[in-house]
């Protein structure tokens, strides 16, 4: 495994530097990919924004508060997605196998590449020059012998980045690197870990793997081998769909049974319908509660015998359940979500653009 030659590539800001690069005006500017309306999110800030904390998934009343002079322009997702299919023309050029994350990054396996290149981090130097030149956009790379280094190289030295972890500097390279820039390790799973005594990965490496796997499940044995240096998952140019989802983020809080099922029913019927238009059967659903103080949870139901929730009435039926478990009566609620997993026919393949850690479609775009 330490043979592969793995690029990760993430463009810098992307959405917003597609609106910069589109519109001079907004050059060198603090600009908002989203909507300024009072319930609206930041879907991508430009760096520009980014230095006065804006951050994507941001409330936009709370980014222009921090940031007064935010320019907020609406996303062309159209836009977006031809110009990742250029972004994808130049990976072809390279190889074949390619794994998209979404729009704006993607792993490469260039261990066999097509110029027949020793080295990956010329490859990876070359792709950032094409795409400056034909795109006049900016991307950063990070090269490795697997994916999950590949992805901490990439971010190391954003914007423009170019880092190359070698398999004879990986495990000095982790023992440094902050817990919270773990591949996976999010907010709450960082504060679990600094209660444990894990700050950064030396420790990490110090912790018995039954230890992590009675604090982290199955995701212990994974935090387990990334601070050993071990990734041995594949480039994969077609991922198997694992859930089709929806959510809405609503005008108002609300927190009354009558307003909080008419939303559900609203989430039913478009889950329904993606699930039909995607042929996609699967027998877990899963609520997604966000309250009005951005506290988010989760509820899921799993049919019987791997049943599929495959008409309207299932998923209300079962949702219902779901919605009657949140206390929502003191906690209003702002966005309500649905999905289906645990998918019954594994042939239903496809390109999967991202994969949240809630796995939900992303129809709003959120440039992270």
């Amino acid at each position: 495994m330490n043979e592969r030659k793995i690029i990760h590539i993430d463009m810098d800001a992307f959405y917003a530097s597609v609106e910069q690069r589109d519109n001079p005006e907004l050059r060198g500017r603090p600009v908002a990919v989203g909507h300024a309306e009072r319930r609206g999110v930041v879907a991508a800030a430009s760096y520009e924004a980014r230095r006065y904390g804006v951050r994507s998934a941001m409330s936009s009343q709370k980014a222009k508060r921090i940031c007064p002079e935010l320019i907020f322009v609406h996303g062309r997702m159209d836009v977006y997605k031809s110009v990742s299919q250029s972004i994808h023309d130049i990976f072809h050029e390279y190889t074949d196998i390619i794994e998209p994350i979404s729009l704006d990054e993607a792993f490469l396996d260039v261990t066999v590449n097509k110029p027949g290149i020793e080295l990956g981090v010329d490859i990876a130097r070359e792709i950032k020059r094409k795409i400056r030149e034909r795109l006049n956009l900016v991307a950063s790379a990070g090269v490795s012998y697997n994916k999950f280094l590949a992805k901490i190289a990439s971010d190391y030295r954003k914007p423009d980045g170019l880092c190359t972890i070698h398999p004879s500097q990986a495990l000095d390279f982790i023992a440094r690197l902050p817990i919270e820039d773990f591949w996976g390790v999010g907010p709450v799973t960082a504060g679990k870990m600094h209660s444990m005594g894990i700050h950064n990965g030396a420790q990490l490496r110090d912790c018995p793997k039954r230890i992590l796997t009675r604090a982290f499940g199955k995701a212990g044995l994974v935090y387990y081998d990334f601070a050993r240096g071990i990734d041995n998952r594949p480039v994969e140019a077609v991922r198997i769909r694992k859930s089709i989802g929806c959510e809405h983020t609503l005008d108002e809080d609300i927190n009354d049974s009558s307003s909080v099922d008419i939303e559900f029913v609203k989430a039913a019927e478009e889950l329904y319908s993606r699930l039909e238009r995607k042929g996609f059967q699967g027998s877990t659903l899963t609520l997604k509660v966000k309250f009005h103080d951005f506290v988010q949870i989760t509820r899921s139901v799993t049919l019987p015998g791997h049943e599929a929730i495959d008409t309207l009435e299932k998923i209300i039926a079962n949702g219902r359940k779901l919605v009657n478990e949140v206390d929502y009566a003191s906690h209003p609620i702002r966005l309500i979500g649905l999905s289906v997993s645990n998918p019954r026919d594994m042939t239903a393949v496809g390109p999967v653009w991202r994969q949240l850690c809630f796995d939900f479609d992303n129809p709003d775009g959120v440039d992270s």
